[in-house]
């Protein structure tokens, strides 16, 4: 059964979309697709999902615990599960994604895939930014990336103990 609930964040409205027990899709409220293909409004089945996302919002998550089925392409999928290792308050280049992934050319390639991720802030391709450190490219504007970096990097002294680099926890295939 597929369900979908919207939810008010500081970054805006963002509509949760679900096939079962697995998160499909975090849409912020540029990106939403039509409501008659993600089945019916059920604020239940999104508990979890709500309360992990208050968390990481209030500065108490920095880590998501969710069962995730983003649908894409086997590339996106390797570039989304990379995203996922970048740590809270850490970034990566398109360039280190795509090496990460064992396809050093495919930097542009990672780009289109990182704009396509349907799971914003969860699997946070906000955390992605220019070889030269610039914030490019932000599927949900520019404005809430910066937001999003920011609000982590006020909690990163907190929580640096914990973060690894990209390349201790994704091998390429």
């Amino acid at each position: 059964m597929t369900y979908h609930y919207r939810i008010d964040t500081p970054v805006g409205p963002m509509t949760l979309t679900k096939d079962g027990d697995a998160l499909t899709g975090a849409y912020l409220e540029n990106l939403v697709p039509p409501l008659d293909a993600v089945g019916k409004r059920d604020a239940h089945a999104f508990a979890d999902e709500r309360r992990q996302l208050e968390e990481y919002f209030a500065g108490e998550r920095t880590r998501f615990d969710l069962a995730l089925a983003p649908h894409g392409t086997p590339f996106q999928q390797r570039v989304w599960k990379a995203l996922l290792a970048v740590g809270f308050g850490r970034t990566a280049s398109y360039g280190e994604i795509a090496r990460a992934i064992g396809r050093p050319e495919a930097s542009r390639a990672v780009g289109a895939a990182n704009g396509k991720n349907p799971i914003a802030i969860i699997v946070p391709c906000h955390r992605i930014i220019g070889a030269s450190g610039a914030l490019v490219g932000y599927a949900g504007g520019l404005p809430r990336k910066k937001w999003l970096l920011a609000h982590e990097s006020t909690q990163l002294p907190l929580r640096a103990a914990r973060l690894r680099p990209i390349s201790d926890v994704c091998t390429p295939r």
